[in-house]
């Protein structure tokens, strides 16, 4: 389990419950910073901030990486490992709604030169190659497929199509792939427990947004409390003080 902060205070608090790596979240940065998109220059920041909090691996959400011509978008590689991290996705969404996911050829072969400049660092880092087309309403599963197994053969080390929501269709796609598979749970059916994706062949498992949501969420109720009733029962629910404090200094980084 990868779970997603998105500042220093929750990758704190998650290292010291003990998980052993971290991703960011373009999404819980868009919404953190209230805005709906944010550029590469904010989600490497964001990344430098996350690796520096702890000593965990760290994985970034690098989106399109900021470019759609493969070398530059593999330019974003570069960025994120030295800003720290020391794994990272490129997916095949554009970011324009009119024509949400790249062509198949140009997205292989931008698969292709983040691979190569993921190669070319000075340590092992872990490429993470992503099908976007179930979150644009392209539910073609043989195109995700087919997209998948290039960007296998391509050389991603972890594979990634956010939107899978029922079990079946996770198994599809997982075997029809041989490198590590990483389900997005902010988009699969809740239900699902780390034991039966397991068995279904998921190796890596991440929430996105989710969390972060999870919070806005929390803070939408106390502020509604507020506003409309004129009370504030949301109190009785604070995380203590002194604990996350704890926390913080348990689970902070050596830098």
């Amino acid at each position: 389990m990868i779970p997603n902060p998105w500042d220093a205070g929750s990758a704190k608090l998650l290292a010291a419950m003990g998980f052993e790596a971290l991703a960011t979240t373009s999404l819980g940065l868009a919404n953190t910073l209230g805005q709906s998109t944010v550029g590469l220059d904010a989600i490497i920041e964001n990344c430098r901030v996350i690796a520096e909090a702890t000593d965990l691996p760290v994985n970034a959400d690098l989106e399109n990486c900021g470019a759609d011509m493969p070398k530059l978008a593999a330019e974003a590689i570069r960025f994120a490992a030295e800003a720290g991290a020391v794994g990272g996705s490129i997916e095949d969404s554009t970011g324009n709604p009119e024509h949400p996911i790249y062509d198949f050829s140009l997205a292989v072969e931008r698969v292709q030169a983040a691979v190569e400049a993921a190669r070319a660092l000075p340590f092992p880092f872990t490429l993470t190659a992503r099908a976007e087309n179930f979150l644009w309403g392209r539910k073609d599963l043989d195109d995700t497929i087919k997209r998948l197994q290039a960007f296998e053969a391509a050389g991603a080390d972890v594979l990634y199509s956010p939107g899978l929501y029922d079990i079946d269709t996770i198994k599809t796609v997982v075997s029809s792939v041989n490198k590590p598979f990483n389900l997005v749970m902010g988009f699969a059916d809740p239900t699902l427990t780390v034991a039966q994706l397991s068995a279904a062949g998921v190796k890596r498992i991440s929430v996105g947004g989710a969390m972060q949501r999870h919070a806005l969420a929390a803070f939408l109720r106390c502020a509604r409390e507020m506003k409309d009733q004129g009370s504030f029962t949301f109190v009785r629910d604070m995380a203590p003080v002194k604990e996350v404090r704890d926390m913080f200094t348990a689970g902070q980084g050596r830098s």
